[in-house]
């Protein structure tokens, strides 16, 4: 594997987090708050009817997870298999000549340990990221059916938070500030004065891309606690992203090009961003590695051809379909789509119709296990 460091990569590895140790962050909120005095609830049926679902599809953290198991992490990653040179060579990566040659079983498996620490961790940020957003939402979205369901979302993202808190706090051994990078993106979505692009940002670009990573962890974990935990939060998540998808997509059927254009970078460049960023630097850094050797390693020749991070797409690209994004100004997005080779989900289903599909906690009821 060849890789040549960009000056884009360099200039990211310059970003860190300057405030790590402060328990406080502050964000600019510029958005003017709405109310509205027409109360007809209903008035969108599909929105009344994801709010329906989420008024009975509360769970508890506290009490419907199993917090007494006890799961050996690292047998969770032996049971995944522990990377080395051989598997590594396997994926077209060559540590030749790089510290990781040296790595023995137990760097290669507190690599893993740590990363997934990381990831969790970055779930965390995210999931309070997405509380402070959707409670935005709240005040400032113009609609009563909205307003209602949004509600219903800060509770989840709530919960989410204290789930992840707990389950890092008592069950790894390890937790990473958020990643700057992260944290920039949740500061431009919430700076925004446009409250559509709250909904972008967060319930259509961010969510849908942990709605993925969840899954891809949930398939990973052999930890029943958080097997369970992630299918929880994913119920959650898809009426998340389908309350971005349903309420964009009327809002959306009345903009002009221009305006349309405006969603259509917003929306590639928290793609870039996404897909780009979040590159485990703090891991690397705690390990001893120098990140841009660790990144130089890893890193495939052409972003655009690593499978995993294609897949992460592979909730956005429908539903930025289905909200006119890929198609308007004669398809720029959907150009833009196919030079980052994610256009291929286009025709996956949509979160708008697949989240009742998700539903773990309703199905969990009815078979009499919560």
């Amino acid at each position: 594997m060849t890789y040549v460091m960009s000056k884009e990569h360099e200039d990211l590895l310059a970003v860190t987090n300057t405030d790590a140790e402060s328990a406080i962050h502050t964000v600019t909120n510029n958005a003017d708050t709405i109310f509205t005095w027409d109360y007809e609830k209903g008035a969108r049926p599909a929105l009344n009817k994801l709010y329906e679902k989420a008024k009975g599809a509360m769970w508890d953290g506290e009490k419907d997870l199993d917090w007494s198991i006890n799961f050996d992490r690292e047998e969770s990653a032996r049971l995944n298999g522990i990377p080395n040179a051989e598997t590594l060579a396997e994926l077209g990566v060559d540590i030749k000549g790089s510290p990781f040659a040296k790595w023995g079983e137990k760097e290669w498996l507190e690599s893993e340990l740590e990363s997934g620490a990381w990831a969790l961790s970055q779930f965390l940020h995210g999931e309070q990221g997405a509380l402070v957003c959707t409670a935005k939402i709240v005040e400032t979205v113009p609609w009563i059916d909205a307003k209602y369901y949004a509600a219903t979302q800060v509770m989840d993202e709530a919960r989410h938070v204290e789930v992840f808190s707990k389950y890092l706090d008592t069950k790894v051994d390890s937790y990473y500030p958020v990643n700057p990078h992260l944290q920039s993106l949740l500061d431009d979505i919430i700076n925004d004065h446009r409250w559509d692009m709250t909904y972008l940002g967060m319930q259509v670009m961010v969510e849908g891309l942990a709605l993925a990573a969840f899954g891809n962890m949930m398939n990973q974990t052999h930890d029943p606690l958080l097997k369970k935990l992630l299918r929880y939060v994913m119920s959650d998540e898809a009426r998340h992203v389908a309350f971005g998808v349903l309420s964009l997509k009327e809002y959306y059927a009345e903009l002009t090009e221009a305006e349309l254009f405006e969603r259509q970078e917003f929306a590639y460049d928290a793609a870039i961003r996404m897909r780009d960023r979040f590159q485990r630097q703090e891991v690397w850094e705690r390990m001893g590695v120098d990140v841009r050797t660790a990144i130089r390693t890893f890193s495939a020749s052409d972003p655009n051809d690593d499978p995993f991070q294609q897949l992460l797409f592979a909730k956005i690209v429908p539903n930025c379909k289905k909200l006119g994004l890929l198609d308007a100004n004669d398809g720029w997005l959907r150009k833009k789509f196919q030079e980052m080779h994610v256009i291929q989900f286009e025709d996956h289903v949509d979160t708008e119709a697949e989240y009742e599909l998700l539903d773990a906690v309703s199905a969990d009821r009815e078979s009499g296990e919560l």
